[in-house]
């Protein structure tokens, strides 16, 4: 079977509080986006990597890999408006029959492990999300009401996420919807029941500055 990887690396700096977008920035002296595709390129899998990116960040992204000697092969892909729209583009580069993992480019502490059962899960199943079960109590707001919601029903969705690509090709026919937050709700969307693989706690995204401080003490361990 043939695998494929979609780095969806469209991210803006701004809750990071820097003017450089967050996948680039250094996480133990790497750009973080590099630490994510050495991920997919160390996996069992070796899928082909497609990188999603703003044609404005292109330039900016193939001198840092000149700068830092980055050489594992990808290929880059324009981005959207959103994600959805990013996807979609990179949807559109395949052309044979796979299997597809969607991944988040400030996820850069995905292991491999996780990389590889994503894919053997959705082989499996049709189809693979990777999440972990809450470890917080969670509370509903709505119409200024909270109430509680049972803990060990509610699961934090991480990337990758992996489909076949028919799946995928059907789902993104559609036009975009607001509450297309990620890939498991365009596939829902079309009637597909979306599987879970356990995540890991170290699988975190990258997000506000302390993240990228965690994210530095997880590698150093």
């Amino acid at each position: 079977m043939k695998y494929y990887a979609i780095i969806v690396a469209g991210g803006s700096g701004n809750r990071m509080q820097t003017e450089t977008p967050k996948q680039f920035l250094l996480l133990n002296n790497l750009p973080v986006l590099m630490h994510t595709i050495k991920a997919f390129a160390q996996s069992d899998a070796q899928p082909k990597i497609l990188l999603v990116l703003n044609t404005d960040q292109q330039g900016y992204w193939k001198r840092l890999c000149e700068e830092f000697n980055f050489r594992i092969p990808h290929e880059i892909i324009d981005g959207g408006n959103e994600r959805f729209h990013s996807v979609k583009n990179a949807l559109h580069f395949i052309t044979e029959d796979c299997f597809v993992a969607i991944h988040d480019a400030v996820r850069p502490l995905v292991s491999k492990q996780l990389i590889d059962n994503c894919f053997n899960q959705a082989e499996l199943k049709g189809n693979v999300i990777a999440a972990v079960q809450s470890s917080d109590s969670v509370r509903m707001l709505r119409e200024d009401k909270t109430s509680a919601l049972k803990r060990d029903e509610i699961y934090l969705v991480q990337t990758p996420q992996t489909f076949s690509i028919n799946v995928l090709k059907e789902a993104y026919q559609q036009d975009f919807a607001s509450f297309f937050t990620d890939d498991a709700s365009v596939v829902e969307s079309i009637g597909q029941n979306i599987n879970i693989v356990e995540g890991e706690r170290n699988n975190i995204k990258i997000t506000f500055p302390i993240d990228l401080e965690l994210a530095e003490l997880l590698l150093k361990r």
